[in-house]
C-alpha cells in the first residue's frame, strides 16, 4: 500500500523523499504512515519499476537532493489501484485494546494511568484532526484545481475526527467503568 501512497503524493508534485515524508505527516498520518527508512526503500523499488523517475538537484550548502517525478506508466497503475474495489475489511492491530483485554491482572492506578495517558493523546490527534480542516482550506485557495481532491480529503479528515471522538469518548466510559468496578 505504501507504493501507492508515494504515487498518490508525487501525481500532485514531484517530491524528495523527506517532503514525501512532511506530506504524508500532515495528511496521511492518521490512517496511513511511513517511516523515512521505508519511503526511501520504496521509491527505489518504484523507479526501479519504471513507475517514477529521479533527478539529482545540487545544492550548495547541503548535500545534493534526489527529487522523485511519477511517470505515465506510475499515474496508470495508481489509476488501476485506485479502481480496484475493496472486498474486505482489513483488520487492524490495536495495542491499546491488546493491553486493556489483559489488564484485569494489574493495579487499578496503573490501569487509571495508562488509560488516562490514552485519553490524553486521543484527544491531542482529535484537536488535530480539527486544526488540519484549515490546511485543507488554505490548499484549494493556493490552488483551485485541487478543489474536488480537497473534497475528498476533508471526507477523510472527518473521518479520522469522528473516530478520534469516539475514541475519547470510549476511554471517558472505560475510565468510569474501572474506577466504579474495581
Amino acid at each position: 500500500m505504501l507504493k501507492f501512497a508515494l504515487l498518490g503524493v508525487l501525481n500532485y508534485s514531484p517530491m524528495n523523499g523527506y517532503e514525501l515524508k512532511q506530506f504524508m505527516d500532515s495528511s496521511t498520518g492518521h490512517f496511513w504512515y511511513a517511516k523515512l527508512s521505508q519511503i526511501y526503500m520504496t521509491l527505489k523499488t518504484l523507479e526501479g519499476d519504471g513507475l517514477l523517475i529521479s533527478e539529482v538537484q545540487p545544492q550548495e550548502d547541503r548535500p545534493d537532493r534526489r527529487v522523485y517525478t511519477i511517470t505515465e506508466a506510475g499515474r496508470a497503475a495508481l489509476r488501476r489501484w485506485l479502481a480496484e474495489p475493496l472486498t474486505e475489511v482489513e483488520p487492524t492491530k490495536e495495542p491499546l485494546l491488546l493491553k486493556l483485554f489483559f489488564s484485569a491482572q494489574i493495579d487499578k492506578d496503573a490501569l487509571l494511568t495508562q488509560l488516562h495517558l490514552q485519553r490524553t493523546l486521543h484527544q491531542q490527534a482529535l484537536e488535530g484532526m480539527a486544526a488540519s480542516a484549515q490546511i485543507i482550506k488554505l490548499a484549494v485557495e493556493q490552488n483551485p484545481a485541487l478543489a474536488k481532491d480537497a473534497l475528498l480529503w476533508e471526507a477523510v479528515r472527518q473521518a479520522g475526527e469522528r473516530s478520534e471522538r469516539l475514541y475519547v469518548e470510549w476511554l471517558d466510559d472505560t475510565i468510569k467503568l474501572v474506577q466504579a468496578q474495581f
